[in-house]
């Protein structure tokens, strides 16, 4: 049995930084994933980033084929297509990446800092001993052979699928299950263009509940004649084939005339606030096994290479003091949801006032009297808390179309958002606070689902 510091499942964004972090503090670390090695990297996924991403972990920037485009900001288009949000500046400057690219210079970096790299490899169970994750079994995919990998602590960065965490027994204290009304079931190609004109500045986003339930379709240009084309819906009942719906409702534009794909490919994501808790005993959850992806527009690259800088750091820390308990892991928890989780909070309230609360004509008329306007929407993605652009002009006009019942759900998102933020903001430092804290949220979002739709879960 070969023993670890650390055992790092999946070789991902937040697997990579994770790894790479934890090498450079001198320990021995083993990063496997199912990829061979000169795939990993390779992913479908919309490829944009922001430029704040690479300031707040200190990552060059991308360049060269690495970098298929720069991007100035998004264009947010309401279902009708009479109105267009142009938001741009701040954290919205970013990067289409060529994605394989960009996962292989991670893995570089973590195999430089001195992990241990095994490929085509998938960790099959949690090793559990007396109440702690003390390793994982893990299968080599061309060898069918099976291994014992025994360590002090198990990172699961396995994404979605999340192999050890939903194997964890209750006790640990992770949730094992994410509903699948809070995951988005995506269909995403890269299309080269018959000579059509794309804006290669902005990031385009189309809102339409009949094309995108709960989601929305996204144009992002590669450059003069590519673009990374794709589509987003809720898994709630009934939700349609997104593969389906980008044929049918996308494709039949104008722009896509004569256009080929290059690739393509499904996937899916958990568009939802972080776990409420990602440590337990020997063991703690990153990137999309653990939610830290943004509740809205479906990213994950940054917050969870944020998750693995911080859940790399206290791993170190908690290794050196000799405490890899589920309260010597705890400051984890802590640092993320204040940095990043408190707003994907706020964000995931107003996640299901789209998701419930609103039709097609509700967007049209909610974008064209402006009721949040593009500052506003700049604003909310940076963190900060909803406000309504109301005047007396507006409601009047409002009152003309009965759309005031529109308003005072917008109102009450707003106030739920606020208030699902503050608690975040005040995560419990402690774990012995933790149950009190956790009851209080789940009532907000009992609320949220109560005043704005959908089933408490």
């Amino acid at each position: 049995m070969e023993k670890f510091d650390v055992i790092v499942v999946g070789a991902g964004t937040a697997g990579c930084i994770t790894a790479k972090t934890i090498a450079k503090a001198g320990l021995k670390v083993c990063l496997i994933d199912r990829k061979k090695s000169e795939d990993i990297g390779e992913k479908v996924c919309g490829n944009a980033i922001g430029k704040h991403h690479f300031d707040a972990l200190t990552l060059a920037y991308p360049k060269g084929e690495e970098l298929q485009n720069r991007i100035q900001g998004i264009k947010i288009y309401s279902p009708d297509m009479e109105t267009v949000y142009e938001v741009k500046g701040g954290h919205l400057y970013g990067f289409i990446l060529n994605r394989r690219l960009f996962g292989q210079r991670l893995l570089h970096d973590a195999v430089g800092a001195g992990a241990t790299l095994l490929d085509s490899t998938i960790a099959t169970d949690p090793i559990l001993h007396n109440g702690f994750v003390a390793g994982a079994m893990v299968k080599n995919l061309k060898t069918e052979s099976k291994t014992q990998l025994q360590s002090k602590v198990v990172v699961d960065a396995s994404g979605f699928t999340a192999v050890l965490r939903k194997k964890l027994p209750p006790e640990i204290g992770i949730d094992l299950s994410v509903s699948n009304e809070d995951v988005e079931a995506c269909y995403r190609e890269i299309r080269s263009l018959a000579g059509a004109d794309v804006n290669l500045d902005f990031c385009a986003i189309y809102l339409d509940q009949t094309v995108s339930p709960g989601g929305y379709y996204w144009i992002f240009p590669e450059g003069e004649n590519r673009v990374n084309v794709g589509l987003g819906v809720a898994m709630t009942k009934s939700f349609p084939n997104p593969k389906n719906q980008l044929y049918r409702q996308v494709f039949s534009q104008p722009l896509f005339k004569g256009s080929t794909p290059v690739k393509g490919g499904v996937w899916y994501v958990p568009t939802r606030r972080p776990l409420d808790c990602m440590t337990g005993n020997g063991i703690v959850v990153v990137g999309d096994s653990a939610c830290q992806v943004n509740p809205i527009h479906g990213g994950g690259m940054g917050p969870s290479m944020m998750g693995g800088k911080l859940a790399g750091e206290t791993i170190a820390e908690a290794l050196e003091k000799g405490d890899v308990s589920r309260e010597g892991l705890w400051q984890y928890n802590v640092k993320y949801i204040r940095v990043y989780g408190a707003k994907q909070a706020g964000l995931d309230i107003f996640r299901l006032f789209l998701l419930y609360s609103v039709t097609n004509e509700d967007i049209n008329y909610g974008l064209k009297y402006r009721l949040i306007t593009e500052e506003d929407v700049f604003k909310v993605s940076m963190g900060e808390n909803l406000r309504l652009n109301v005047t007396e002009k507006t409601m009047r006009a409002l009152r003309g179309v009965g759309k005031l019942s529109l308003l005072r759900r917008l109102r009450d998102a707003a106030n739920l958002l606020k208030k699902m933020k503050t608690l975040y903001l005040n995560y419990p430092a402690l774990p012995r606070d933790f149950e009190e804290w956790q009851k209080k949220t789940n009532e907000v979002m009992k609320e949220a689902h109560q005043r704005l739709g959908g089933k408490p879960h």
